[in-house]
C-alpha cells in the first residue's frame, strides 16, 4: 500500500483524487490549506460519490467512482506515513505546503512537482535543509491532463489526456520504498506515459511556458503604440515571424545553459533539455497541421484554437493588453528568471532572453535585470537560485 498525499484543491487535485483511487494500492489524501476548501470538500462526498469523467482519445467516456481516504486541513494528519507527496498547486504557493509539511516528513519521502515549475527543487532544498537531502524530488513538465471540476468535492471531468509526460528525479541519501516512477504511474493509469530521464535541472530548464508566453507578448506588444484594438488578437494562432524567432531564440540559449552545464560536469545528463521547436512536435503531435517550422507549427496546432492575447477591455468597448495576467506576473519570476539565473551561474550570455525579460519588468512594475544581471530589487520574489544563495554549478546541480 502506498500513501500518496495531493496538495491543493484545484482542478488538478480533484482529478487527481479521483483516478489516484482508483488504484487500490493507494491510500489517497487531499491536503488543502486554502480556506475552508477542506471542510468543503469534506461535506460535498458526504453521501455522495466522488465522480471523475474522463473523455478519451477516442470519444468514448470513462466514469471513475472513487474517493480520497482523507481530505484535510491538517498536514499532520495528511502526511502520516507518506510515502510520496504531489504538489498541484501554482508554485507561488509551494513554500505555503513545505513549511506546513516539514515536521511530518520521513526521510525517504519522495516528493512531485506536478508540474514543478522552474526552481521547484531550489525552493524545497531551501525549505527543508538537512531533511531535503534524505528525500526525493522529482518535477514533471505539466498536469497529465487538461482537466476541470465541474463541482467543488463531488465532480471532474478529464477534457484529454497527454500521451507522455516529460519529468526528471534527484534521489537524496535515504532512498525510497519503491521506483516513485512506478508508484505514481500506477496512481495515474496508463496514460500519460511518463519519460523520467536525466537531471532534475533540465526539467526547470523546460519549464516552457516561461519562454512560450513571455516571447509571443514580447513579439506582439513590445512596439506597440498604446492605442486599443478592436478586439483581442489570436495570441498561438496569430503568431507572426519575429514573435516565433524570439521564441526560438530564448530556446537556443537555453539549450547552449544545458550544454555548457554538461561540459563543466559531464556525468550530468541534461539531454532532456530540447529546442522548443522539438517540445511542440512531442507533446502536439496530432494537433499540428504544418510541422515545416516552429512558426507553422504553433500557427497550425488545433489545441490552441481561438485562444487570443490576455486584454482588459475599455470603457468604449475595445481592448488593451492586460500585463498584469500570469502570463508576465508568473512565467517571468517563476520561468524565464530562473533560467537567467542558471545560465549566469555557468557563464552563458543570453541576449534575447535579457531583451524579453527588461521589456516584461517593466510592463510588471518589476526589477529584476540591472545592466544585464540579476541584480534588482525584486529578484527576492523569483525563484532564481541567485535567491537562495545557489551561485555554483554543484549547487544549482544537487551535486
Amino acid at each position: 500500500m502506498v500513501v500518496l498525499v495531493i496538495c491543493g484543491g484545484g482542478n488538478g487535485a480533484h482529478v487527481l483524487a479521483g483516478i489516484a483511487s482508483s488504484n487500490p494500492n493507494a491510500d489517497v489524501r487531499v491536503l488543502t490549506l486554502y480556506a475552508d476548501e477542506a471542510e468543503r470538500w469534506t461535506k460535498a462526498m458526504e453521501g455522495n460519490d466522488f465522480v471523475v469523467t474522463v473523455n478519451n482519445q477516442d470519444k468514448s467516456q470513462t466514469i471513475l467512482k472513487n474517493k480520497p481516504r482523507l481530505v484535510t486541513k491538517d498536514p499532520a494528519l495528511a502526511a502520516n506515513k507518506a510515502d510520496m507527496i504531489v504538489f498541484t498547486v501554482p508554485a507561488f504557493a509551494h513554500r505555503q505546503y513545505l513549511d506546513a509539511l516539514k515536521p511530518h516528513i520521513r526521510p525517504g519521502t519522495v516528493l512531485v512537482g506536478l508540474p514543478g515549475q522552474s526552481g521547484f527543487e531550489f525552493e524545497v532544498w531551501t525549505a527543508w535543509g538537512d531533511l531535503a537531502k534524505q528525500c526525493s524530488i522529482m518535477s514533471f513538465e505539466s498536469l497529465p491532463w487538461a482537466c476541470r471540476f465541474t463541482e467543488f468535492g463531488r465532480a471532474a471531468t478529464v477534457i484529454g489526456t497527454k500521451e507522455n509526460l516529460a519529468g526528471a528525479a534527484w534521489y537524496g541519501s535515504v532512498p525510497p520504498k519503491a521506483d516513485p516512477t512506478l508508484v505514481l504511474q500506477g496512481c495515474l493509469g496508463p496514460h500519460p506515459v511518463l519519460l523520467t530521464r536525466g537531471a532534475l535541472l533540465g526539467i526547470t530548464l523546460m519549464a516552457t511556458n516561461g519562454y512560450i508566453h513571455p516571447s509571443i507578448l514580447f513579439g506582439r506588444w513590445h512596439k506597440w503604440d498604446g492605442n486599443p484594438v478592436n478586439e483581442p488578437p489570436l495570441f498561438y494562432n496569430g503568431l507572426d515571424e519575429f514573435s516565433a524567432q524570439t521564441m526560438s531564440s530564448v530556446s537556443d540559449e537555453i539549450l547552449a545553459v544545458a550544454s555548457s552545464l554538461m561540459k563543466q560536469r559531464p556525468q550530468v545528463d541534461l539531454t532532456n533539455v530540447a529546442h522548443i521547436w522539438q517540445w511542440y512536435l512531442r507533446v502536439y503531435a496530432d494537433d499540428i497541421g504544418d510541422k515545416t517550422s516552429l512558426f507553422t507549427t504553433i500557427r497550425t496546432n488545433a489545441a490552441y484554437s481561438g485562444l487570443t492575447h490576455p486584454t482588459t477591455k475599455t470603457d468604449d468597448g475595445k481592448f488593451v493588453p492586460d500585463f498584469k495576467h500570469r502570463y508576465l506576473m508568473e512565467d517571468i519570476p517563476f520561468g524565464l528568471l530562473v533560467s537567467k539565473g542558471i545560465a549566469e551561474v555557468a557563464g552563458v550570455p543570453t541576449p534575447t532572453i535579457d531583451s524579453v525579460i527588461s521589456w516584461a519588468q517593466q510592463k510588471m512594475g518589476k526589477e529584476y535585470i540591472v545592466n544585464g544581471k540579476l541584480a534588482g530589487k525584486d529578484v527576492s520574489s523569483t525563484r532564481c537560485p541567485q535567491r537562495y544563495g545557489l551561485t555554483t554549478v554543484d549547487a544549482i546541480l544537487g551535486l
